[in-house]
């Protein structure tokens, strides 16, 4: 018995060795991860709070209040009030200070941030006299998980489309079911539309009971329309299928399948705003979240959940999204490979 657990043990760790695509990514993928993270959220006096200062000039003078000197505090200027009102409401920035004429500060209840960048204030705010004045937020104060909502369901929406589509074809592709399938009239396209067909209705199942459920039972928020977000989750997860086809096009390992899908999934979940707004973040880590599809899922969902956006609000983030789409169902068309080489 110890004889045959051997053989199949050494089998396996041979099979494993000699795929070099997959034994490079396990070594290579986790030296990635590490310098993005490091490069993306790490550094010396990182930044723990982000307070919004509105004032119409465009730079910050740190020494018209005690607070301002504060180390580990992002402070970032904001000119229209309207704007700044709806980072404190949606939980982008963690408090909103003014120190013109009228000096008082915005904090929203709901976010546990904003509540210590309170206490931070007042306590600084006491040793110069204590001035400040505290106002209410213009309109309903977002709870977190109504921002966070949006987040989740496009998390799961991701790894499904990206792991349900391309780690499955891999292993069609491994297991010689797609060989089988080249002897038939079916064409490549026919059997990427099919696959897209499948994931988008199995998707938008999934995804619409997990909302309705979390709806009914934490009350969360809705202020648009039901059918421009039923069109964002749509629009997304093509986006997302799209993405897992164009990586399994030509992938035959599902251990190196499994590592460029992490390597696409992680990134996204981290940069694209699932847990926390971004807004202290620099101009590259920005500029790179732009460029994920992720991205433009969340902001158009949360667009629509939480200020009532329409369709023509959302617009210019689904044709973003269409154009991934065609992209990279083009491109895993144009490569796709029945079978391993």
């Amino acid at each position: 018995m110890l004889q045959r657990i051997y053989a199949i043990f050494a089998a396996r760790n041979r099979e494993f060795m000699r795929d070099r695509g997959a034994l490079a990514w396990n070594i290579i993928m986790p030296v990635i991860f590490m310098f993005g993270l490091a490069f993306a959220f790490s550094g010396e006096g990182r930044d723990q709070y982000t307070v919004g200062v509105l004032q119409s000039a465009p730079g910050i003078d740190y020494s018209r209040h005690p607070f301002l000197e504060t180390r580990f505090i992002e402070f970032v200027t904001i000119r229209d009030e309207a704007v700044a009102f709806r980072k404190v409401e949606r939980h982008q920035i963690d408090l909103l200070v003014q120190f013109d004429d009228a000096s008082r500060y915005w904090v929203n209840p709901e976010s546990p941030q904003g509540y210590f960048a309170e206490r931070l204030l007042l306590q600084a705010d006491a040793e110069a006299g204590g001035q400040l004045q505290k106002q209410q937020i213009s309109g309903d104060a977002i709870r977190y998980v109504d921002w966070v909502l949006p987040g989740i369901l496009g998390m799961n929406m991701m790894f499904s489309c990206l792991f349900g589509v391309g780690y499955v074809v891999v292993r069609y592709r491994k297991n010689g079911f797609l060989k089988r399938l080249r002897a038939t009239p079916l064409r490549p396209a026919e059997f990427i539309v099919a696959q897209v067909g499948s994931r988008l209705m199995l998707v938008l199942i999934v995804t619409a009971f997990v909302y309705t459920g979390t709806h009914l039972i934490l009350d969360t928020r809705m202020e648009g329309s039901y059918l421009t977000l039923l069109l964002v989750a749509l629009v997304g997860s093509m986006s997302m299928v799209s993405l897992g086809l164009l990586i399994a096009a030509r992938v035959t390992s599902e251990e190196l399948a499994g590592g460029l899908l992490n390597l696409i999934s992680w990134p996204m979940m981290i940069l694209s705003g699932v847990w926390f707004s971004l807004e202290a973040a620099g101009p590259a880590v920005q500029n790179l979240a732009s460029a994920f599809p992720l991205t433009h899922i969340l902001n158009s969902a949360r667009a629509v959940m939480l200020d009532g956006a329409t369709i023509l609000d959302v617009a210019p983030s689904l044709m973003m999204l269409t154009a991934l789409s065609l992209v990279f169902l083009g491109l895993g068309a144009r490569f796709f490979r029945w079978a391993p080489s």
